[in-house]
């Protein structure tokens, strides 16, 4: 039996019900085809690990969605027109991959912080303007790209993202750099391009592992020392 089925961009407008029978799929691709909502019957496809959703119209999810605790690959629900995320992704605690950009979120759930396994996470272009405390809880992640939102602060929880490699903060309203990355000992890439930022701490010479820090189109001013320093210590530090 086939576990993969593949049904990219055929101007569905609704999923099949027969969809739903094949209980075996592990992968589920239904990314492109006008789909407005989606049927409780996701519910029966226990064994799925990946499941596309991108670029549709959905306004929401149903329930169902969250008893699909096997997905352990990828969720991508980006590029629709979901206005909220339900608690119950908080359910999918295998889940690795979580893209849900180009919406019109406001606010994540609180939950969002039981998705223990989580490396990679992306927000990019929604309208948050914080992110929950439960956020520090996602002790696995890598990524999180937040590029194009209204952030101004990160939440103090953000420090004990102890894995994170890369952090996107580009087009928000940064006003000044959140210290809850101070203690990061993985953090490699900040990008903070197009923010409101004027100054820098000096703490940002202690992280041990930053190699790139983009401050192109804010007010810094390119001859601070600490720049200087930075780049000494091999950073690569656009402004």
């Amino acid at each position: 039996m086939r576990h993969t089925l593949n049904l990219w961009r055929q101007e569905l407008g609704e999923v099949p019900e027969s969809v739903w029978h094949q209980t075996e799929l592990r992968v589920l691709i239904l990314a492109d085809n006008g789909l407005t909502a989606l049927a409780p019957g996701i519910g029966q496809l226990q064994r799925l690990n990946t499941l596309d959703l991108g670029h549709n119209a959905l306004t929401s999810v149903p329930d169902e969605l969250g008893s699909l605790t096997g997905l352990s690959d990828c969720l991508y629900l980006h590029d629709n027109q979901l206005t909220r995320l339900p608690h119950f992704l908080g359910n999918l605690t295998q889940l690795r991959y979580l893209n849900v950009g180009e919406n019109s979120l406001t606010s994540l759930p609180e939950a969002i912080g039981n998705m223990s396994s989580l490396i990679e996470f992306r927000a990019q272009h929604n309208r948050l303007t914080t992110l929950p405390d439960s956020i520090g809880r996602l002790r696995n992640l890598r990524e999180l790209w937040l590029r194009g939102n209204a952030i101004e602060h990160l939440p103090p929880s953000t420090a004990q993202l102890h894995e994170l490699r890369h952090l996107d903060l580009r087009e928000n309203s940064v006003a000044e750099l959140p210290h809850s990355l101070a203690g990061l000992p993985r953090l490699r890439q900040i990008d903070l391009r197009s923010n409101r930022l004027s100054q820098l701490p000096d703490w940002l010479t202690l992280m041990p592992s930053l190699e790139k820090l983009d401050l192109r189109w804010n007010e810094i001013d390119a001859s601070l020392p600490l720049l200087n320093t930075l780049e000494r210590q091999g950073c690569v530090v656009l402004t």
